[in-house]
This record gives C-alpha cells, sequence and structure tokens, in this order.
C-alpha cells in the first residue's frame, strides 16, 4: 500500500511511450486565444488583469533593465501555475512534480541570469564571491562558500517546487485513503476527515500558486543582481 501513493509522480507511458510531452502541451490549449473583438469575454479579461498586475508587481523590484524578461517570467507562471493547478485534478498527472523537469526549468534560466551578469558587470558579478572587507585568511575560504552558495541556488529552486507539491499530494492521498477506510467503521469520523480534505484542497490550490510564483519571483531577483 506504501508503495502506490508514490505510484502518481510515476511519468505515464503508451506502448513505452513517455507521455509527459503531452502533459506539459495540453495545458496550453485550455487558454483563451485573444479576438479580434473590441470587447473581450470575462475569461480573457480576467486573464489580461491577471497579467497586468503580475507583471507590475514582478517589475517593481528591477531596473529599468529587466524590464525586457517580463514577457518569459509571465509566460512562466501562467505555465507553472496551469500544470500545478490541473496536477489537482483526480487522476491526472502534475509534471512539475518531476525534479528533472524543474532542473531542467531551474538551470537554464539561472545559467541566464549568471551570463547576463558575466557579460554587463562582469566586476561586480566577480565581486559578490568576496563580500568587502573580508580578513585575508578567511578570503579562501568565504569564495569557496559563496561559489557554493551561486552554484546551489538552482538546486534550491527545483527542489523548493518539487518538494512542496509532492509533500502536497501524499498528505492528501494520504488523509483521502483514511476517510475511505475509516467510513464504514466510524462515518463521524470520516465526515470530518473528509472535510479536512476539502480544506487541505484549498490550501494545496494555494500552494500551487505561491509556488510558482516564488520560482519565478527568485529567478527575477537572481536577474536583478546581475543588471
Amino acid at each position: 500500500m506504501t508503495l502506490s501513493f508514490f505510484d502518481q509522480f510515476l511519468s505515464p507511458s503508451l506502448l513505452g511511450i513517455p507521455l509527459i510531452a503531452l502533459a506539459l502541451l495540453l495545458p496550453w490549449t485550455l487558454f483563451p486565444t485573444p479576438s479580434a473583438r473590441w470587447l473581450n469575454n470575462r475569461l480573457l479579461s480576467l486573464q489580461g488583469q491577471f497579467m497586468s498586475r503580475f507583471t507590475q508587481q514582478l517589475l517593481l523590484p528591477l531596473s529599468p533593465g529587466g524590464h525586457k524578461s517580463a514577457a518569459i517570467f509571465t509566460s512562466l507562471i501562467i505555465f507553472l501555475i496551469t500544470l500545478n493547478v490541473l496536477g489537482l485534478l483526480p487522476y491526472t498527472f502534475t509534471p512539475t512534480t518531476q525534479l528533472s523537469l524543474n532542473l531542467g526549468l531551474a538551470v537554464p534560466l539561472w545559467l541566464a541570469t549568471v551570463i547576463i551578469g558575466m557579460r554587463n558587470q562582469p566586476t561586480a558579478a566577480l565581486g559578490h564571491l568576496l563580500p568587502e572587507g573580508t580578513p585575508t585568511l578567511l578570503i579562501p575560504v568565504l569564495i569557496v562558500i559563496e561559489t557554493i552558495s551561486l552554484l546551489i541556488r538552482p538546486l534550491a529552486l527545483g527542489v523548493r517546487l518539487t518538494a512542496n507539491l509532492t509533500a502536497g499530494h501524499l498528505l492528501m492521498g494520504l488523509i483521502s485513503t483514511a476517510a475511505f477506510y475509516l467510513l464504514p467503521i466510524m462515518p463521524t469520523v470520516a465526515a470530518l476527515t473528509t472535510i479536512v480534505l476539502l480544506l487541505l484542497s484549498l490550501l494545496e490550490i494555494a500552494v500551487a500558486m505561491i509556488q510558482a510564483y516564488v520560482f519565478v519571483l527568485l529567478l527575477s531577483l537572481y536577474l536583478q543582481e546581475n543588471i
């Protein structure tokens, strides 16, 4: 029974062909397409307001040089929120519970911020590895520590997103299984467990959105350090 809880994180396949690419592409078909009319429908208006508000909040800590990346960050957060929320539906697969996918998103974007910093201001980018006023004896140790902390950033991004979503899915699976087995024995306790499950589901929707926002926000802060 323990292994069945982790079966939901296995990448689906059909005739030996992995379907993770299909799971990544299908959510894009749910997005409304812009119309040629002057007045949009409610769904398009809601999507436009969300993108406008998020872009406004995202650009607040960024200098004008980082505004060029607004389209990338907005597309990324919509993509992550869609995958995270759709993964909460029954009998669905959440691609963002795969560490390989999250690292595949985090490493190239983090590396792009480092390359931008090395190209635009190499002295300041390398200066982050050694704080000003460091004693001479601590210089080699601090350089190693700061280098490790810099290299671990994409790993932290991927692991944070994977761990939060995986923990939420496992907790929902455990509580729903407990409610199912308690129903014929203790109906009252099963009803209370079901209420807890519904509240946890609402919490997981919030977590899915917050984790996508944190992922993009940290990337934007990394970019701000290098521009």
